[in-house]
């Protein structure tokens, strides 16, 4: 399931995007009738994948990209679907090259951050 509903601005270095999937009671992340604030890494992974997109050749074949790790991960709330109005995922690109990606992500709702961390995603796992 596509859980951003629209990429608002973007570049080589980063995308803001924003969601309203998180109020949807159908969300299939939600567990135990509420959707848990650790699911806004599932979001930010999205929007790492939609900006790697952005970014590849108009004439490359699409690859596979693999979150392998996320650090210094904080929630800063316990839950998401109690917030009405619109999620804004940022994904900024640190670091990286062909192979790995560094980002630092931020999910907020209005001003109030609720969610940031790191994430490394491998591209084109299936060469390794």
């Amino acid at each position: 399931m596509c859980l951003l509903e629209n990429v608002l601005e973007w570049n080589e270095q980063r995308i803001v995007c924003d969601a309203l999937s998180h109020t949807d009671p159908l969300n299939p992340l939600r567990a135990a009738d509420r959707l848990g604030a650790a699911t806004g890494v599932e979001y930010a992974a999205q929007a790492m994948a939609v900006h790697g997109a952005l970014l590849a050749k108009s004439d490359a074949a699409p690859t596979q990209g693999y979150l392998t790790s996320v650090r210094g991960l904080s929630l800063h709330v316990d839950r998401l679907d109690d917030l009405a109005g619109p999620l804004r995922v940022t994904a900024e690109r640190l670091s990286g090259d062909a192979r790995l990606i560094l980002y630092q992500f931020h999910i907020h709702h209005g001003e109030r951050c609720l969610i940031e961390g790191r994430a490394s995603v491998v591209l084109d796992a299936q060469s390794l």
